[in-house]
């Protein structure tokens, strides 16, 4: 490998990563970067578990939602382990499917009825409930050599970076866009009730405590129908 190129390669996708507008398109150019800067990855994608639930994030081919499927229904799978980091190896490898794999015996061989010969998994990011893995998957037996590790390693460690930074930038869009509606909301029952603004709040919140429904979502309701239900 010519590591000066893929050093080049790499600070150019990081910059890339940050300019991205959106999680999801994040997420797009870090699976799409690993099918360009991986030797021997033909696709990629992302799991993530959330609680008992699985996503398959950004695939670049429905062979990995497959793939992710298949490991979440066995409970077994290098990026299954990734991603749940059930143990201290951040990076996972099964060089070939054609062999017998004692690790995951119940995955391999249903994988490689789906034409997979090698993959990858790399523990990409974990928060408190989330887990997830930046998953690389070859048809080829032995496409993945340990430059091709060393190349994954780098690209998650920027992916993480640059996923942490878009699902903060996301959570503050989504916190100023739930004070605004909040406000909007305490205006209407101000303007309805002849309330003050700290007799508005309490209502919302009163309301929003006896029936178990979250603040934001009282306030779209009221923001929606003009009137508490």
């Amino acid at each position: 490998m010519d590591w000066r190129r893929f050093a080049q390669q790499m600070a150019s996708m990081a910059h890339d990563l940050l300019a991205q507008e959106s999680v999801d398109a994040t997420l797009g150019r870090i699976t799409g970067s690993a099918t360009e800067l991986v030797d021997g990855c033909d696709a990629a994608g992302i799991l993530l578990l959330q609680g008992s639930e699985v996503q398959s994030l950004a695939p670049t081919r429905p062979l990995v939602v497959e793939l992710d499927q298949l490991q979440h229904r066995l409970r077994e799978g290098p990026c299954f382990d990734a991603a749940r980091h059930a143990v201290k190896e951040r990076v996972f490898r099964i060089h070939d499917f054609t062999e017998v794999e004692s690790r995951w015996p119940a995955f391999v061989p249903e994988a490689r009825k789906l034409g997979v010969g090698s993959m990858m998994g790399f523990l990409l990011f974990t928060d408190d409930e989330d887990f997830g893995a930046l998953n690389f998957y070859a048809s080829r037996p032995g496409a993945f050599t340990d430059v091709s590790e060393a190349a994954g390693v780098l690209l998650a460690s920027h992916a993480a970076v640059a996923l942490s930074s878009a699902r903060t930038y996301a959570q503050m869009e989504q916190a100023v866009s739930t004070r605004h509606q909040i406000g909007e909301a305490m205006g209407i029952l101000m303007g309805a009730r002849h309330l003050t603004e700290d007799q508005a709040f309490s209502v919302l919140r009163r309301y929003s405590q006896d029936n178990n429904i979250k603040l934001r979502e009282v306030a779209r309701q009221v923001c929606e129908k003009g009137q508490l239900s």
